[in-house]
């Protein structure tokens, strides 16, 4: 009896010994047969949106990399955290990713008071992908041609301007906030539902100046129905290779810009996001995708700035940067 149930026991063991070393493989099994089936990029804003363009650019050639679909969903929503929200919760299997930004990203985890996520926390990055320049725009008749005219003006008639944003909080209320603190002045702050009809207000002259993505000032700076001013980062963009930056115009090391990175839930086995890291560098790396991301405004990341340890920790600084600017702008959280 005392034998049988030696005998019982060890075996036991060894079954939970051998359970135990078959775990690693297992785990590395889904790793080495990934991707087996569609993916999804999740966009946080809807379809035809600047972020839904890159997604769609970019989808198109990581599908031709891994061998498998590449499905776009777009989920909008608290700022675009709805989405980004959804991912982090995802099975961290590889199969769901999301198209993060800096306000999905950075700037929401201040403005709003209870985040429904840490954008530093609770993702594993695969790297950044593109960057867009904001640039500054003023009313067509503005009497000021280039920065230092600008803010020499505004330093005098601050009190009576006005700029516009397409809603508090967004990328182009708080670069137009970082710019006014940069060069002393106090300008009322005119808020919209959205770009467009910021714009409007901006071709009709009522509003003296906006903070615009690059992209989005083409089409109104060759029908000139407004004025450029700067570049508002230290590099000048490819759309608007004549137009100074910021940075050569005085404003040393001002940049301001929109870039976008993918995100994998936590958790995600380090053999599939390195795998996925290595598609989406093959993907920057090809010639038509930088083609057609060009052509909407977007230029793609260096090289030096495409790694998963490099986009953790750029998300750090970036929330920390932002942070500084809102509780500095006095935008109050949401």
């Amino acid at each position: 009896m005392f034998k049988r149930r030696h005998f019982i026991v060890l075996a036991a063991v060894c079954a939970a010994a051998c359970l135990a070393a078959a775990r690693p493989a297992m785990a590395q099994a889904p790793a080495q047969t990934w991707p087996s089936r569609p993916m999804t990029i999740v966009v946080p804003f809807g379809v035809g949106s600047g972020s839904d363009l890159i997604a769609r650019i970019l989808g198109s050639r990581l599908s031709e990399v891994l061998g498998q679909p590449v499905i776009i969903e777009n989920i909008s929503g608290a700022g675009g955290m709805t989405a980004a929200s959804r991912v982090a919760t995802a099975p961290p299997d590889g199969y769901q990713f999301v198209l993060g930004s800096v306000d999905t990203f950075a700037i929401n985890q201040t403005l709003y008071k209870k985040p429904l996520y840490n954008a530093a926390t609770d993702f594993a990055p695969i790297g950044l992908v593109t960057d867009q320049a904001m640039i500054l725009i003023t009313r067509k008749d503005f009497p000021a041609n280039d920065l230092k005219e600008f803010a020499a003006y505004a330093k005098v008639n601050h009190e009576r301007m006005q700029f516009a944003s397409g809603g508090v909080g967004s990328g182009s209320h708080l670069t137009c906030a970082r710019l006014n603190a940069a060069i002393g002045v106090d300008v009322t702050h005119i808020t919209y539902r959205g770009s467009a009809q910021a714009m409007q207000d901006l071709f009709a002259g009522r509003i003296d100046y906006y903070c615009a993505l690059a992209a989005a000032a083409v089409g109104p700076l060759e029908s000139k129905s407004a004025k450029a001013i700067a570049i508002l980062t230290r590099d000048r963009s490819p759309l608007f290779a004549g137009l100074a930056s910021a940075h050569e115009q005085g404003l040393t090391d001002f940049h301001a810009n929109f870039w976008s990175g993918l995100f994998l839930p936590k958790g995600t086995p380090e053999p599939i996001v390195e795998k996925l890291n290595q598609a989406a560098m093959e993907t920057l790396n090809t010639p038509s995708v930088q083609e057609r991301l060009l052509k909407i405004g977007t230029t793609i990341m260096p090289p030096n700035q495409r790694s998963r340890t490099y986009a953790q920790s750029f998300v750090e600084s970036e929330i920390k940067k932002w942070e500084t600017v809102i509780k500095a702008s006095g935008v109050p959280q949401q």
